[in-house]
């Protein structure tokens, strides 16, 4: 090997690991994101509407599939045009009402770019798969430029990813022919899924009015719980506050 093919080995190696992490970062900034967003609901909310999250990276053999489907060429340029899903983040939360209100936050950043939205939940898949899909750019700072980055969101309940998981393993099971009997009984699973998600939704915003109507009742304002923790304001802060509040 002469001295010109390495140096080509190099150039295609250093191209394909900066492609590579441009994903990884862009996955990295919205981790960043979601995690400022879980301890602000901690610190400063009685709820935090998200369960966890999971990020992904297509492989290498995914990649390859998807661009056989599509009959495009196999090259990096080709990859950041036709695989959209390139880099993945899913967002698990505790009920229906979440997934938008999640969804709402991310869209309402400014420096989040929201390409397409896909509600699998008010219009779910024939198969009974539901999710809210967000297709979004994330803004990557590199030494030299800034790169728009997509990044694929899947934001559901975690009763819907647990159907959705079991779905996966048993259609790669059966090599994508699975029974039409079976895929009867997925659809009536999802629509169990459904109903489920409905009740403790109601169950959860039954509890809400509750608990508001007993902290109307309770509340003192001179308390102040930060971590599940109770702390008194002293006389000098309390003051402060009471002039912040009568100049509003």
């Amino acid at each position: 090997m002469n001295l010109e093919q390495i140096s080509d080995l190099r150039k295609v190696k250093n191209e394909l690991t900066r492609f590579i992490m441009l994903y990884k970062f862009a996955l990295d900034e919205l981790e960043t994101k979601i995690a400022i967003l879980i301890q602000e609901f901690q610190l400063l909310h009685d709820y935090n509407p998200i369960e966890h999250t999971k990020s992904r990276i297509k492989k290498p053999e995914s990649i390859l599939r998807k661009l056989k489907r599509k009959g495009v060429p196999i090259s990096l340029a080709s990859i950041k045009e036709h695989v959209k899903d390139m880099a993945g983040m899913r967002i698990i939360c505790s009920f229906i009402s979440d997934i938008y209100r999640i969804s709402d936050m991310l869209q309402n950043q400014r420096d989040i770019t929201v390409l397409e939205v896909q509600d699998y939940i008010k219009n779910p898949k024939p198969n009974g798969y539901q999710s809210l899909h967000l297709l979004v750019e994330i803004p990557v700072f590199m030494s030299d430029c800034e790169e728009r980055v997509c990044v694929e969101v899947q934001i559901r309940t975690m009763a819907m990813d647990f159907w959705a998981s079991l779905e996966h393993k048993i259609y790669y099971k059966y090599k994508k022919e699975v029974p039409s009997y079976l895929l009867q009984e997925l659809k009536t699973a999802a629509d169990t899924v459904t109903a489920l998600d409905q009740k403790m939704e109601l169950i959860h915003n039954e509890i809400k009015k509750v608990k508001a109507a007993e902290e109307e009742d309770e509340e003192d304002p001179n308390q102040l719980i930060i971590n599940n923790q109770l702390f008194y304001l002293p006389e000098a802060l309390r003051s402060i506050f009471s002039a912040e509040v009568n100049n509003d």
